[in-house]
């Protein structure tokens, strides 16, 4: 049994991209409320069992904020999820009214009305693809470069109603905003981003289009208790979750399709049926990164025979609970054919991912287009070849060279 005494420190090392270091599955037998040490050197509690994970995302006796922030546990040198975020006294309101505010704008309906402009965009990636891989003398293309990382950049700027021709320069303020840097660069990435949204919403509120920034300029105006500051952080955040995760996804489902050629094959012969649970266990399998969500307890609780002290750090693996074979049978195996698909990858409760629509729409349109347009699509080096993002706070790959 793991002792306050006998602390692990984060992260734990993995043997590739698509598997989890095998220690989380002794957690979860013996300890599933473990005293860790965080990559920044300070304590934290690890949640790693489904039930203590899924009941933790819905407690709000657990938040982002902190009574005392100034003492709080910093858990990267990264400047996401670093430690406490929002006022303390106000935490749930404000998450209410963040949720009221941006519902309609990630509606299932709104994204199903966004499909069909996700279907140009993956095909119009593929088309490009297809003639590189024409003019390749030896066939390779990176579908990382290609299609997972601008589709979901293009769709997040739409949406938000940032410039397409920013792309470059956001996708580089997040890498160094998500990447653990002791000498602080990127908390200086972070204030850069805040510096560029707020020009970016300077010209919104001169100029309002049909995007979500306008809404936000919009709100702020009209809502005394809606900070300028808070509205600039809501922004910053949603650019990068927006795209940072899916491509992610897009990433670590490629991976798990080619080296699964049987899961491949049936998906290439039914993609309108099997799309969607492929999806669904892409979300529950996919493991970007190596820590997990971020709370602050708000009182004393116990849980799993551990009492969590009021201020104490907690991450919640989602990444281990979504591998819990209390949850999920063979959960080390990918199977989108499989009963359970109550997994977490979106997260649960209040913070349930409000993007997790836009999410599943550009995943299944993506593999379902692969599946019908490139079915003899195989990787082109050996997983272990294949270069991944080290110190990043959700991790995964740099590069997917494919061939077909």
């Amino acid at each position: 049994m793991t002792t306050a005494t006998d602390r692990r420190r984060l992260p734990f090392d993995r043997p590739n991209v698509l598997d989890l270091a095998p220690l989380y599955d002794v957690l979860r037998r013996e300890a599933p409320v473990a005293p860790v040490t965080t990559p920044a050197g300070d304590p934290a509690w690890l949640v790693t069992r489904f039930e203590e994970v899924r009941e933790l995302l819905g407690d709000k006796r657990f938040g982002r904020s902190h009574p005392e922030p100034e003492n709080a546990a910093r858990i990267t040198h990264a400047a996401i999820q670093d430690g406490p975020t929002g006022d303390h006294e106000t935490e749930e309101a404000d998450h209410t009214r963040m949720r009221r505010l941006l519902t309609p704008a990630f509606s299932a309906r709104r994204m199903l009305a966004l499909s069909g402009h996700v279907q140009e965009l993956v095909d119009g990636y593929l088309d490009a693809l297809v003639a590189a891989h024409h003019r390749a003398a030896d066939g390779v293309v990176d579908l990382h470069a290609g299609l997972a990382f601008p589709l979901p950049v293009a769709v997040i700027c739409r949406l938000l109603g940032v410039p397409e021709d920013d792309g470059a320069r956001f996708r580089s303020l997040s890498d160094r905003m998500a990447t653990a840097s002791a000498d602080g660069d990127a908390h200086r990435a972070r204030t850069e981003f805040g510096h560029y949204m707020a020009g970016l919403a300077e010209a919104k509120r001169a100029r309002p289009g049909e995007d979500v920034i306008s809404d936000l300029v919009r709100a702020q105006a009209e809502d005394g208790g809606f900070g300028y500051a808070e509205m600039v952080r809501l922004a910053v955040g949603l650019l990068f979750a927006g795209h940072e995760t899916t491509v992610n996804r897009i990433g670590l489902g490629t991976l798990f399709l080619m080296t699964r050629r049987a899961h491949w094959e049936a998906l290439v012969a039914d993609p309108d049926t099997l799309v969607g649970p492929t999806v669904e266990e892409i979300m529950r399998l996919g493991a970007p990164g190596d820590l997990g969500l971020l709370r602050y307890a708000h009182t004393d609780v116990d849980v799993a025979g551990v009492t969590i002290r009021r201020g104490d750090a907690v991450i919640l693996s989602i990444n281990a609970a979504n591998r819990d074979p209390a949850a999920f049978s063979d959960a080390e195996t990918f199977d989108p054919g499989r009963p359970e698909h109550a997994h977490l990858g979106f997260g649960h409760g209040a913070h349930f991912c409000i993007g997790a629509s836009l999410a599943r729409v550009e995943l299944r349109t993506v593999f379902a287009t692969l599946a019908r347009r490139l079915p003899d699509l195989r990787l082109a080096r050996d997983l272990d070849e294949i270069g991944v993002r080290v110190g990043h706070i959700t991790g995964g790959v740099t590069e997917l060279p494919v061939t077909w």
